[in-house]
């Protein structure tokens, strides 16, 4: 699975703005970066009125709006999809994951402090912190990096996560969900439907296929 940090804390402590710095210079670095915002308020992308809007009010449980240099979607549940659930149907192809909140959940977490906010920070290395982003010095066993340092950061998380991550070959989607395969079975998969796909009319060496099957009723 794509690996996961959340970069959590108090409301306004500056998640945003690091992340606004942050985010650019991993892709400079040449890694490719999902992000999720985890809102417990609940949000809606569409304005009253808009078409897309007015779709979702007649009942579509599913829509998306497309233009030559974007594409987004929004899908209404019936309950909150835990963080690696949203990152498995989501996100394939991207080196990492940033989450901004989801300080409850089990994975990574990078705590942004001001004491000025809070007595002390919210999480500590129980709760899975594997750094602090903070110009004070609260007393945990984890690294701190000043709000400066965006640059230590991105090392910080290239040396955990990035360095040795290998993109994966085949990516294969049950119901939506990302299907983990080890390196050997990639191979056996990518090479035996290139195999036979190859022998079609009309094949032709490409970057990318992409293969959809519909299972019957009985799956």
């Amino acid at each position: 699975m794509v690996p996961i940090v959340c970069f959590v804390g108090k409301s306004n402590v500056g998640k945003t703005t690091f992340l606004e710095k942050l985010i650019p210079e991993l892709t400079r670095r040449g890694y490719r970066v999902g992000t999720v915002k985890h809102d417990v308020h609940g949000f809606t992308m569409d304005r009253e009125g808009k078409d897309t809007w007015r779709h979702a009010q007649a009942g579509a449980g599913t829509i998306a709006i497309a233009s030559p240099a974007r594409v987004a979607s929004i899908r209404t549940i019936d309950r909150e999809w835990p963080l690696e659930e949203v990152v498995s149907r989501y996100f394939w192809d991207e080196d990492i994951v940033i989450a901004e909140g989801y300080k409850r959940s089990h994975f990574p977490k990078i705590e942004v402090f001001r004491s000025e906010l809070a007595d002390v920070p919210l999480c500590d290395e129980k709760d899975n912190l594997i750094a602090l982003v903070t110009d004070d010095a609260p007393d945990l066993r984890v690294p701190r990096f000043g709000f400066h340092q965006v640059s230590h950061v991105a090392s910080f998380l290239e040396e955990r996560y990035l360095k040795d991550r290998k993109r994966p070959r085949v990516l294969v989607q049950l119901d939506g969900k990302k299907l983990p395969m080890k390196d050997f079975v990639q191979d056996f998969v990518a090479g035996g439907v290139v195999g036979m796909l190859s022998q079609l009319r009309g094949w032709k060496k490409a970057r990318q296929v992409r293969v959809t099957i519909t299972m019957g009723d009985e799956a």
